[in-house]
């Protein structure tokens, strides 16, 4: 089977060339009584989530809990689920993020690779950097481990096999939202960023962060590509010298948690339906508790917090081990761990910080406590 084949591009920089077989998984599927085989998955957990500060200076991105369990974790849970090799790439808060995820990891008998990165590489940048493990999969999966999705890790696998596709891209159903992902009818992925491609116009879709790649794209990855952006390095090449990228639409919900008001969004819409399908008005996990008077509406009580009597939360996220003082009153607001809301107090629309973990965006402080406004 022909390879890619590396060819000097645009400007002198290395680009890519390919003829078009189809995928070596094209004609395989899930060995009987088995998960997927043949693949390795990348979990991508070493951003800064600067967009969530003051919280992720001290909660690492990928240890955001949402009903109970860190999102990274219910995203390794459902690539292991599906049988497969798993790597976690780690750069920010790295220690805390391999010991929170490690502990868990082992209690479920998931065995996990971490890769620690001595700067901060990229998607790309970490897939060399991770070229030893990933190399000999027949397809590579790279997931964005601060994303909330019950990943369709089998269907996508399955449209890349069937598909022949050298890289196949999770993008949204509605097309009304937009995004950078031009695919046409086919199903082909026509554009990429600023770079289009052939004849046909397509719908711009968002891209939500699940990645399928082929060996023999894998394999043709310049050991110093020319951009650590996975797009600019990667993609975009590929597309221009007419390799197959196709865009696999999905109805799953999925959520960006990259803003305090977007992690809160996620937060309750996976809290409404967590333990099953059936709709819940709220979502209280383990070892919470809530006294005589209090009021919880649509919002999510995470282990070890504590709601005091009379106290009303409503469409709000309350964090490990934090307290809501009797009386309060919470509107759309994140409680970050161990924060003790004073009694009678009126929160609407805020993150709600320990003034030691620094400033936000637009924020003040109060009382020990720091305000960032959703």
């Amino acid at each position: 089977m022909p390879p890619l084949r590396h060819r000097p591009g645009a400007g002198g920089s290395a680009g890519l060339s390919r003829d078009l077989p189809r995928s070596p998984g094209a004609a395989r599927g899930t060995a009987p009584g088995h998960g997927v085989y043949g693949v390795r998955a990348l979990v991508l957990c070493a951003g800064r989530g600067e967009r969530l500060q003051p919280l992720t200076g001290a909660v690492p991105k990928p240890l955001l809990p949402v009903a109970g369990r860190a999102v990274a974790m219910r995203t390794i849970d459902l690539l292991h689920r599906a049988g497969c090799e798993i790597a976690v790439n780690l750069y920010h808060l790295g220690d805390a993020v391999r010991h929170g995820l490690e502990s868990e990891a082992v209690a479920r008998g998931v065995e996990l690779r971490f890769e620690v990165e001595p700067d901060l590489l990229g998607t790309l940048g970490a897939v060399v950097n991770l070229r030893d493990f990933l190399a000999d999969a027949d397809e590579v999966l790279l997931v964005n481990g601060d994303s909330l999705c019950r990943w369709p890790i089998r269907e996508a696998l399955d449209r890349h096999r069937r598909s022949g596709a050298d890289v196949t891209l999770q993008v949204g159903w509605d097309d009304r939202v937009g995004g950078g992902v031009e695919v046409d009818p086919r199903g082909l992925v026509v554009g990429l960023r600023d770079v289009q491609v052939g004849p046909v116009r397509g719908r711009k879709r968002t891209f939500q962060g699940l990645h399928v790649l082929s060996r023999r794209v894998v394999e043709q990855i310049p050991a110093r590509p020319s951009s650590n952006d996975i797009v600019e390095g990667l993609y975009q090449p590929l597309l221009r010298s007419g390799a197959r990228i196709v865009g696999f639409r999905s109805r799953r919900p999925w959520h960006d948690l990259g803003t305090p008001r977007r992690y809160l969004e996620g937060a309750l819409d996976w809290g409404r339906t967590a333990g099953g399908r059936k709709r819940r008005r709220r979502f209280v996990a383990p070892g919470v508790s809530v006294a005589a008077g209090a009021i919880v509406e649509r919002s999510v009580l995470e282990p070890g917090s504590h709601v005091a009597e009379d106290a009303v939360v409503e469409r709000s996220l309350v964090l490990p081990g934090a307290r809501v003082g009797s009386g309060a009153q919470l509107l759309e607001t994140i409680v970050a761990p161990g924060i003790r809301v004073p009694d009678g107090g009126r929160i609407d629309g805020q993150l709600v910080t320990p003034v030691d973990w620094g400033p936000g965006a637009g924020s003040r402080e109060r009382g020990g406590l720091v305000f960032t406004p959703l």
